[in-house]
């Protein structure tokens, strides 16, 4: 006798029970993805971004501890596009543009007509000093000029920020110590840069140090900048950051941007000008 096989019937479920059971393997399969896109181990970038600190040196190239960093400053997202408009913008207000061309009215010469109208069988023509006559003067010359672009202060400080955790993502800023003990000697600082095997520099201060400048002028490719004056594009110049506690100090207390396009309520003003009222 022929044996009978079983046959399997996939009961199909309707209504709203039906959309419930497709939305939670969805889910299911999404949180799968999900898992398989996130690496077993973490990467040395997202470890070194947790502790946010670096290590310090002294003058004379020995470690001496370490230098914790804020993380709303050094582990921010690096913006690469707002980095190089910052820099171009820096660049073009650095720049000096000095040619300067005469014009056929400021050129030295007679503004008589150089011979008649008609007659002698040449193209007529006016003054000597015109720009179809060797010596005349130049049509649409350059002239020495000033050209300044403008970077709000958010843009500023938010270029910054990327430099500088740009260079923290890199590995390339160190804490440096006992930076005010520095006797001003080349010398001195050869030797640290020797033993931190280190070509191109920026040391940064908490304020401005004279003899640091003095011994860092002569050596190429390093320069020293107070905190206050520190700006994404020299951050991105050099190779490595050497910072003290005192400028990550100085920074971190320049971070806040004052919150423009917020208006004023009428009794705010009407009190801010009393009070100057009663100073008076």
């Amino acid at each position: 006798m022929p044996v009978k096989k079983k046959v399997s019937v996939k009961k199909t479920v309707r209504g709203p029970a039906a959309s419930v059971s497709r939305r939670a393997s969805s889910l299911a399969n999404r949180s799968l993805r999900l898992r398989a896109r996130i690496p077993s181990s973490a990467s040395p970038l997202t470890s070194r971004s947790r502790g946010l600190s670096v290590p310090v040196y002294s003058l004379a190239g020995r470690a001496s501890g370490t230098l914790s960093l804020p993380k709303e400053i050094f582990g921010v997202k690096v913006n690469k596009t707002l980095l190089s408009q910052a820099a171009r913008i820096y660049l073009t207000n650095k720049k000096t543009l000095l040619g300067s061309t005469k014009t056929r009215g400021e050129v030295e010469g007679s503004t008589a007509k150089i011979y008649r109208q008609k007659g002698t069988g040449r193209a007529r023509h006016g003054a000597i000093r015109a720009p179809i006559f060797v010596g005349g003067g130049i049509t649409f010359g350059p002239k020495s000029r000033k050209v300044r672009l403008e970077l709000p202060q958010r843009m500023r400080k938010a270029a910054l920020f990327s430099a500088l955790s740009s260079k923290f993502f890199d590995k390339n800023v160190l804490g440096i110590s006992g930076i005010d003990k520095a006797s001003g000697k080349t010398k001195e600082m050869i030797q640290l840069m020797e033993k931190l095997k280190i070509k191109s520099g920026l040391i940064v201060t908490g304020e401005k140090t004279d003899n640091v400048t003095r011994a860092v002028r002569n050596i190429q490719g390093f320069d020293v900048l107070p905190a206050n004056l520190l700006n994404a594009y020299e951050v991105l110049k050099h190779e490595l950051l050497l910072v003290t506690k005192e400028a990550v100090n100085v920074i971190l207390g320049s971070k806040t941007t004052p919150e423009f396009g917020k208006k004023d309520s009428g009794r705010a003003l009407l009190a801010r000008m009393t009070k100057k009222g009663k100073k008076k």
